[in-house]
């Protein structure tokens, strides 16, 4: 099983240059980890790719069900208050955004102690960073 961040899932459910590489990495461990609020993300991801004239109306409701039916599935961190205490941390001691101390956070929770031998899928580069500070194995390699 892998963590994967928001940024990671959006192209499993909307084709982008990534995606393959995303596919690749689901279809060899289809197990997913993921926070909470990675839906809301992704789904403000897809609204944005709409107004931009990306993805049209019945684009976005394609990507929505990819996404949903992959939630089905996922094992999901749910809000909690050890979540919000590293996330708070992290906040200090890497540049992130609060979202993406918050998707850190759960999965430093989900890794447990140490989160050496676990892996973060990713694709935004300051998380990237700081994931592999905590000790992650960060996905894809390049």
């Amino acid at each position: 099983m892998r963590f994967w961040d928001a940024s990671a899932v959006i192209p499993l459910c909307v084709s982008e240059p990534r995606s393959a590489i995303m596919r690749s990495l689901a279809e060899q461990d289809a197990e997913i980890a993921a926070w909470w609020g990675t839906t809301v993300e992704c789904c403000s991801a897809f609204a944005r790719l709409v107004r931009e004239g990306v993805l049209m109306a019945a684009g976005e409701e394609q990507a929505r069900r990819v996404m949903e039916t992959l939630a089905k599935e996922w094992t999901e961190i749910e809000p909690a208050k050890s979540v919000r205490e590293k996330a708070i941390r992290l906040l200090r001691v890497h540049p992130l955004r609060a979202a993406d101390s918050l998707q850190l956070a759960s999965a430093l929770v989900w890794a447990g102690v140490d989160p050496s031998g676990h892996v973060f899928v990713c694709l935004d580069q300051k998380l990237r960073d700081a994931a592999r500070k905590e000790g992650f194995r960060v996905l894809p390699e390049s």
